[in-house]
């Protein structure tokens, strides 16, 4: 598959909500080839291990894959039993797996899975893969061999649907996309829901980010004296403000990923918009610049100051209170009567970057990321960015 085909397959199918065709497509293209005899469809009720019931409501195969290696991978469509289970209930949804592998569909043979896990709502949805794993086991006559363990040891996901992105899954899975030969192997599926990469190309990124606001910074101080003359007196380094900007950045991104951020007045925690932050910088009718204009009275009011039922006026909406040091201004600077202009453009932009990508301005950049509010898990990985990318950065 060429890569303009393959772009838009992965885009079709994880920036939407979940769609059986779409996935089929999606799955066939990526394995090239798999057995749709041995597919079947819906399995619920005494089928299911009671352990299961209360999350999953019914299950499907759509094909088998046998990999070059002789390896066997089910294709599954599992279907949950309300939209809390998507997130609320990774253990049982991995142990589904862990359990389907050995012992489910008559405990025919199977080394994997790849399946999507599907919502009633079916906008956001999960993208799994799962592998038993093996550990070697010394028996009777000294020999080593492999045996099973009960359950998978790992569960690694994408969360996809139409309030995410898919610039994570393009870059995982578009080599597999692209190879013209059927010879898709266990270990290469493996390889393509990696954390490692994505933490390394994000963090790559971010020290990028930081690089530009500090430049900015420094041009800003050296032209303005109002600025030179309040970082000196507070002893502000452009440095220093620039690691904070982006950290502060970095947790709204995981507060609006919660629906923390736009909540009309009497709604309940949850139900702001996703994309909360690009939805203030597309507001450019209402500042001149969106630093100080807009993030500024965010960070130091909106978030730092605790207020009756949470409302905040300038935004029209409720936006928590957080009582910690993160969203105090910088050695206490006076970002009330100092105008730090930084320009808009640092952090939205159409410049295309050398992934062909368009813009690379901060939330340019954080916005082709998922992010992730589970904390990691031994045994459950979600290919995105977490809450330990807080510490690292």
């Amino acid at each position: 598959m060429d890569r303009a085909s393959a772009v838009s397959l992965i885009v079709n199918t994880f920036e939407s909500s979940f769609d059986k065709d779409n996935f089929a497509l999606f799955t066939k293209n990526l394995l090239k080839t798999y057995d749709e005899a041995k597919a079947f469809g819906s399995r619920k009720g005494n089928v299911i291990k009671d352990a299961f019931d209360h999350v999953v409501s019914h299950y499907e195969r759509i094909g088998r894959y046998t990999d070059p290696e002789g390896k066997r991978i089910d294709l599954l469509i599992v279907y949950l039993r309300n939209a809390n289970s998507l997130y609320s209930a990774r253990t049982a949804q991995r142990n589904f797996l862990g359990w389907y592998i050995e012992y489910g569909n008559n405990s025919s043979e199977k080394h994997a899975v790849l399946a999507a896990f599907v919502t009633p709502e079916k906008d956001d949805w999960r993208f799994s893969f799962t592998k038993l794993e093996y550990v070697l086991k010394e028996n009777l006559s000294g020999k080593f061999v492999a045996k099973k363990m009960p359950t998978p040891a790992k569960r690694y996901s994408f969360i996809v649907g139409t309030n995410e992105h898919s610039h994570t899954a393009k870059k995982s899975l578009l080599p597999l996309l692209e190879r013209p030969e059927a010879n898709i192997t266990l270990s290469d599926l493996e390889n393509a829901f990696s954390i490692e990469a994505v933490t390394k190309e994000f963090f790559g990124k971010y020290q990028d980010l930081y690089m530009d606001v500090k430049n900015s910074l420094d041009v800003l101080v050296e032209k303005d004296a109002a600025i030179k003359a309040d970082f000196s007196t507070k002893n502000v380094d452009t440095s220093d403000f620039a690691k904070k900007l982006l950290g502060q950045i970095v947790f709204l991104y995981f507060l609006q990923k919660k629906g923390w951020f736009g909540v009309p007045r009497g709604a309940q925690w949850g139900d702001g918009p996703k994309g909360y932050i690009r939805s203030l910088f597309a507001q450019k009718d209402k500042y001149n610049n969106f630093f100080n204009d807009i993030l500024e009275p965010l960070f130091y009011e909106a978030l730092a100051i605790d207020r009756t039922d949470d409302f905040y006026s300038r935004f029209d909406c409720k936006i928590p209170f957080l009582n910690g040091g993160l969203f105090d201004p910088i050695n206490g600077y006076d970002w009330i009567n100092t105008d730090i202009t930084i320009p808009n453009e640092l952090f939205s932009n159409t410049n295309k970057t050398k992934e062909g990508d368009e813009g690379d301005g901060i939330l340019d950049i954080f916005d082709r990321y998922n992010f992730t509010v589970c904390e990691d898990e031994p045994l459950e990985k979600e290919v995105a960015v977490d809450p330990e990318m807080l510490g690292k950065v």
